[in-house]
């Protein structure tokens, strides 16, 4: 660590956090979040749910077992990420290993974030720095390495769209089955995918201001995705139009806010999101729970749905909603990640609920 050069994490309200430069050797601005995972950095720093965000990992080892082989399977997905590339600006950490020792490992954080040109800083007291957070709300600020000039301005990332940063570009097909889903990405996770071709379907991705109501299609996936919901009214509005009809609509995270908006709610912004393994849910009107994977910083406010729709899963943490359903057509959602990756895999079974509606 003595050989490592200083660093300084800025908050846009004038705290500082002193630590140490690790990864790519520059500056780096970005909305502050933490996540309490104690494992699965590689698939958070891949998810695209983190775009424009510096995330810190309030466990206190990271990088112990190194980054795995980066190689895709048949269908062109990564087999240990959950994209091509690391969507965080940053990442901090209290303490990096040096070594790392794994069976998969091909080589180490620290080089993979060179790699992508990601700052890091470490030897931050993270407890500290979360602790913060939860009182007074995520917060934008910067890493700086020693010698880099500190930002003039703290840019908001919520107010850029970015589903559009990360969405794909053109329309991309896999698998095949007797049935079709479309899936809309907004900023999908791969194993999402995953998780939807080893049902046996086939799934035509399609970027998230396509009108997918010009395809045929047996059912409707909207993804998760980062960033502020109430910047995607062009696929709000193409959901409007499949709400109209009977084939069934599922959506996760992302997919869960703009279901919602399209149904007439509103969303609103949490106080600093819901980052975590251990999310407790439960499902409406029942005694049933849940262990969840969850990264989102927006919620949908369930006062606001029209009397055709109800919540389907409610936080047991803060009472906040984790999922609608339209009372009689085969429409619902879930604000938590059932294929997880990382994290438990309890709620898979709602893939199995979407395909079985088809």
């Amino acid at each position: 660590m003595n050989k490592r050069k200083k660093a300084t994490l800025l908050l846009q309200d004038g705290r500082e956090f002193s630590g140490w430069s690790f990864g790519y050797d520059g500056p780096s601005e970005g909305e502050i979040v933490f996540s309490t995972a104690m494992v699965g950095y590689p698939e958070s720093l891949t998810d695209p749910s983190y775009s424009g965000q510096i995330l810190c990992v309030s466990y206190p080892l990271v990088g112990n077992y190194g980054i795995p082989d980066e190689a895709p399977d048949a269908q062109g997905l990564c087999t240990r990420f959950e994209s091509e590339k690391i969507h965080v600006r940053g990442l901090v950490i209290a303490d990096y290993s040096e070594k790392y020792s794994h069976w998969d490992a091909s080589k180490s954080l620290e080089q993979w974030l060179q790699e992508q040109y990601v700052p890091g800083i470490c030897g931050i007291d993270t407890r500290a720095l979360v602790q913060l957070l939860r009182d007074e709300g995520a917060q934008l600020g910067a890493i700086v390495p020693a010698g880099s000039p500190a930002p003039a301005a703290f840019p908001d990332p919520n107010l850029e769209n970015q589903v559009a940063i990360v969405s794909c570009r053109e329309v991309i097909r896999y698998g095949s089955g007797p049935k079709r889903v479309v899936l809309v990405d907004c900023g999908v996770k791969h194993q999402i995918i995953r998780c939807l071709l080893k049902r046996g379907i086939e799934v035509v991705r399609v970027p998230w201001d396509y009108d997918f109501n010009t395809l045929e299609w047996d059912g409707l996936f909207v993804s998760n995705g980062p960033g502020n919901p109430a910047l995607c009214d062009i696929t709000v509005e193409h959901l409007r139009k499949a709400l109209a009809g009977d084939k069934p609509v599922f959506g996760i995270c992302m997919g869960n806010q703009l279901l919602s908006r399209a149904a007439g709610g509103t969303t609103f912004k949490l106080k600093y999101g819901h980052r975590s393994h251990n999310q407790p849910v439960r499902l409406c009107g029942t005694d049933r729970c849940f262990i969840t994977s969850q990264n989102h910083g927006f919620a949908v406010d369930t006062a606001t749905l029209g009397p055709e729709w109800e919540p389907m899963f409610v936080n047991m943490n803060d009472g906040t909603n984790e999922g609608i359903r339209h009372k009689t057509k085969p429409f619902f959602s879930a604000q938590f990640h059932p294929e997880a990756s990382s994290g438990p895999v309890d709620t898979e079974f709602l893939f199995d609920e979407f395909i079985s509606k088809l």
